[in-house]
């Protein structure tokens, strides 16, 4: 199968097209036919060589989408479109690839009304969003603070705190173009770093109220 592999971590020059096996079926496995690929910061690290863990020659993509075609019994039938996270393009193959061997833990079918690029955006971003909103105790009616609106889960925790009912979501960047970029998608609670300061932002945003810690 035909596969985009790092031969070695020193930059984006070590990414080669090959052609190597296809993964075979093992317990607990699913066999998925990749459709779409996320990429994230972390595939940028390791081909950087700034992730000791990972070791050349290495498929990178650490999320993705694709049809369950093998191994998937009745939880994820032939056909089944999932999406999925995990250990893949890091301390095994993953993502770059036409086909991949994922754990039946990992899988998630998706909703008919989600693309499948848009799904192999969801496991990283949004799932280490959710946990976070979850871990911080957030509650319907309550402000979230999630800096970064041009990263990728700086942007989901804004989304999701809003579509859950945030009483405000409020990011932040550090760059104007950014930030007006966020605002044209109707991120309103943006608070531009260039141009004002962290409390007086939240304060204008809040209409007076600023945490002191």
């Amino acid at each position: 199968m035909r596969a985009m592999r790092a031969e070695g971590f020193t930059g984006y020059e070590d990414l080669k097209p090959v052609d190597i096996p296809k993964p075979a079926v093992s317990d607990g496995r699913v066999l998925v036919r990749i459709t779409a690929a996320g990429v994230t910061p972390l595939d940028h690290t390791i081909l950087s060589g700034g992730y000791p863990r990972a070791k050349a020659p290495l498929v990178l993509g650490g999320e993705g989408v694709g049809l369950a075609e093998e191994g998937g019994g009745k939880d994820f039938p032939v056909g089944s479109r999932v999406m999925f996270t995990g250990p893949y393009g890091v301390s095994e193959n993953g993502t770059y690839s036409e086909w991949l061997a994922v754990r039946k833990e990992n899988l998630c079918l998706i909703p008919d009304n989600i693309g499948d690029v848009s799904a192999a955006g969801i496991p990283v971003a949004y799932l280490t969003a959710q946990m976070t909103l979850r871990l911080a105790g957030f509650a319907k009616g309550k402000t979230v603070l999630s800096p970064a609106i041009g990263g990728s889960v700086g942007n989901a925790v804004t989304q999701l705190a809003r579509a859950q009912g945030a009483k405000h979501a409020i990011s932040t960047t550090t760059n104007h173009a950014k930030a007006q970029q966020a605002r044209s998608l109707s991120f309103n609670e943006v608070i531009d770093l260039s141009v004002e300061k962290l409390s007086d932002g939240v304060r204008r945003i809040t209409e007076g109220y600023a945490p002191t810690s």
